[in-house]
């Protein structure tokens, strides 16, 4: 097979004097192409098809910076390394915004030409090459893992693991291992699962139990409050861990970012998980204390969760926090709110204890399974990560964020649940009254496939209410979605490919959390 060799434009009015250079890089496997001005440099790279440009920050006529403004105009992705004599912090941030991709400083030497070259030309193929190794040491890894018992830290550290590798899944596709991927996560899945179903009537009961939603507070929200700091408290309705990692680097420059996993509570649904979350109570004792703020009659956020407010206060007075100024709560539904919190938060002289909900991104979940449209955009879970990303890089949130990281506040991101794309369909049976959520039930007597769903006929023992005989739940594990047995199958076309969420899955339950502090 002949050698692929990498084309390489080099503009710098001095070029007849890097002959040397030139013939270096053609012997390691590079084709240079000289222009001796901004403009020829401009001419050739419209008429050829280059791999990365070598660019002179000082030449007569057009300047380097105004080359790069035209290059990245017309070729976004096109490599450029800026070679210059100076080495001014303002030259560098200069460049750096017009999306310079390094840069060498004068003079330099062929070899430092080359390594830098290969850094940046040869970079997919050298992460193609380390991919199958990384991937299999880690496959093995994980592997050997299940062979003891795994308790609740160690899943939170293999799905920590699982997930930085679904944020490679183009490298997996590449190298041939997003099948074996794909596997392995569905086996942790089912394992998770059985663990949970097994473990969590403990945990609700104290004792050695991970952080749970009704912890949230007072371990990540509440101590930066007590320290008399300005506190903002962001819940991103339905956000997964991968989706928080597709959009922490554009958090990154603003602030620094720890993140760690809480569990979510039974069902993975809005009005258990996230009224638990702000009021520090399960929902048998949120029915039990406060029945005039609980209902489990329709499966819809506006009717089971217009009492956080009222819920969070109740929390704030338990602990006997009374704050000055006092908390703030407001909810993002649409792009109104968004805008009009964005106003808020600027005119905020100082906050205790600020709280934002964020229903977009649960919004966006369930008009996907609706909207054909929707669900060609965002086919599956890697599509879904970049148009979230493409939403909250060019939404009224993200300049919210950046409000808060300027009034130096504390900032505490996390959800109430994520979501799971459902790919099989599982028969559930029950009479009219039982509840219509794709991913649990709630009713009398409900039913299903004991290897597909876990049924809960004792509702006290996982800290649900209990308020009638008879009453029981039933929560789809891994990526089924229930279904009647009345033209079962049509519905299951129907359903099929959906983010759903309420049931049991690593990808509901192990939920982010991450504290941001201004840089």
């Amino acid at each position: 097979m002949a050698e692929h060799r990498r084309q390489i434009l080099w503009i710098d009015d001095e070029i007849d004097e890097l002959r040397s250079h030139v013939l270096f890089l053609e012997s390691h496997g590079y084709d240079v192409v000289p222009a001796a001005n901004g403009q020829d440099g401009l001419t050739v790279l419209r008429d050829g098809a280059f791999d990365a440009v070598l660019l002179d920050h000082r030449m007569a006529g057009m300047d380097g910076l105004d080359v790069l403004d035209a290059i990245k105009t017309e070729r976004p992705h096109l490599p450029v390394v800026m070679v210059t004599q100076s080495q001014e912090d303002t030259l560098m941030d200069d460049a750096l915004r017009r999306q310079v991709d390094d840069f060498l400083v004068k003079p330099v030497q062929a070899v430092q030409v080359a390594r830098t070259l290969r850094r940046i030309v040869e970079r997919q193929a050298l992460t193609e090459e380390a991919t199958p190794q990384m991937y299999l040491r880690d496959y093995g890894e994980l592997l050997a893992s299940r062979s003891g018992d795994i308790s609740w830290k160690e899943w939170a550290a293999i799905y920590q693991r699982l997930v930085a590798w679904d944020m490679r899944e183009d490298d997996l596709e590449r190298s041939g291992l997003a099948a074996s991927h794909r596997e392995l996560h569905a086996e942790y899945n089912r394992a998770f699962c059985e663990y949970v179903a097994t473990n969590y009537p403990a945990w609700v009961k104290g004792g050695d139990s991970p952080t749970l939603s009704v912890d949230v507070l007072d371990r990540f929200v509440l101590p930066h409050v007590q320290r008399g700091e300005q506190v903002f408290f962001v819940v991103i309705d339905c956000m997964r861990l991968d989706q928080w990692r597709t959009i922490e680097p554009l958090l990154a420059p603003l602030f620094d970012i720890e993140t760690e996993l809480y569990y979510g509570i039974l069902p993975s649904a809005t009005g258990y998980a996230r009224n638990a979350l702000f009021s520090g109570l399960f929902p048998k004792e949120i029915a039990e204390r406060h029945p005039q703020f609980w209902s489990e009659s329709c499966d819809t956020d506006s009717s089971t969760n217009r009492h956080e407010k009222q819920l969070l206060e109740l929390k704030l007075e338990r602990d006997g926090l009374y704050l000055k100024p006092p908390p703030r709560y407001f909810k993002i539904f649409d792009a109104r709110g968004g805008e009009e919190y964005r106003q808020r938060v600027a005119s905020f002289d100082r906050v205790s204890l600020a709280t934002l909900v964020v229903n977009f991104l649960d919004v966006l979940t369930h008009e996907r399974s609706q909207s054909d449209v929707l669900q060609q955009i965002a086919p599956d879970e890697r599509a879904f990560r970049s148009l979230m990303e493409s939403w909250f890089r060019n939404s009224d949130l993200f300049r919210i964020f950046e409000i808060m990281a300027e009034k130096n506040a504390t900032v505490v991101v996390t959800t109430d649940h994520g979501s799971v794309l459902c790919d099989r369909a599982s028969k559930a049976f029950g009479n009219r009254d039982t509840t219509t959520s794709l991913r649990f039930k709630v009713g009398d007597r409900i039913d299903g496939d004991p290897e597909e769903a876990v049924k809960i006929d004792d509702p006290s023992m996982y800290n649900l209410p209990s308020d009638h005989s008879g009453k029981n739940y039933l929560l789809a594990k891994e990526d089924y979605y229930f279904v009647y047995p009345t033209e079962f199958n049509a519905y299951r076309r129907q359903l099929k490919g959906g983010f759903q969420h309420g049931g049991i899955s690593m990808q509901e339950l192990l939920i982010p959390c991450a504290t941001l502090r201004p840089r």
